[in-house]
């Protein structure tokens, strides 16, 4: 009965545009959207370029990233932790604790998972246009912005998937970002403490909108995926 209550409420919380709730929610998706667009900035050309320029130790670059992809929060974290603390090298920046420290903490777990899932696409519409680009003279570099733009419809994919890893993320911004009541408290963060203070209703409220989000990213990944199937064929 108690938790019948509790569900009650929250969908009251979610249905009522409670303020508390949404602006942990907003906060979540500001911080999650931004570092998954610094990932893409950085991480689908890095995953273009390893598919593109053969160098030595490239097989051991490959090996990296796709290890990467499974690169535990907590360690992200920490490391994200070390460099931003006042010992760090990064400290003077005073970002710990910050929203930008988890967005940094963010990128880090999200890029890898760009960068390799790009480089084996790009890697894939090479073997497929190779003999066109050597008819054509086109260097490498040149290259680059046509497969990638002919693979936007796989990195987009790629994109949703990451989103969806980095709204999800709950160890690596608690430890860089304090959990600091509107400041730093997202919605994995704040469903951990809420619970863990016995508010069900507000923890419920933020897993009905995250479960929500994460079902809205995953069949935006399955429509884009469909239509690229059909544009393929």
């Amino acid at each position: 009965m108690e938790n019948n209550n509790a569900l009650y409420v929250a969908l009251s919380l979610v249905l009522n545009l409670d303020a508390t709730l949404y602006q942990i929610v907003i906060l979540s998706l500001q911080v999650s959207l931004l570092a998954v667009l610094v990932a893409a900035v950085i991480g689908f050309p890095l995953g273009a370029a390893v598919a593109l320029w053969r160098f030595p130790g490239r097989g051991g670059a490959i090996i990296a990233l796709n290890a990467m992809m499974g690169l535990p929060p907590v360690v992200a974290g920490l490391t994200v932790y070390m460099l931003l603390s006042r010992a760090g090298p990064l400290g003077e920046w005073g970002l710990l604790f910050t929203p930008s420290a988890m967005v940094i903490a963010q990128v880090v777990l999200v890029l890898p998972i760009l960068a390799a899932l790009s480089r084996q696409k790009v890697e894939e519409l090479l073997g497929e246009y190779q003999e066109q680009f050597i008819s054509l003279n086109m260097s490498r570099s040149r290259m680059m912005p046509t497969l990638l733009w002919d693979a936007r419809f796989a990195l987009l994919t790629i994109l949703l998937a990451g989103f969806g890893r980095a709204s999800a993320e709950v160890g690596a911004v608690m430890m860089v970002g304090g959990n600091i009541e509107g400041v730093t408290r997202v919605m994995t963060t704040a469903i951990v403490l809420e619970t863990s203070k016995g508010d069900l209703p507000l923890a419920l409220g933020l897993g009905i909108v995250l479960l929500t989000l994460v079902m809205l990213v995953n069949a935006g990944a399955y429509v884009v995926g469909e239509l690229t199937k059909r544009r393929m064929g």
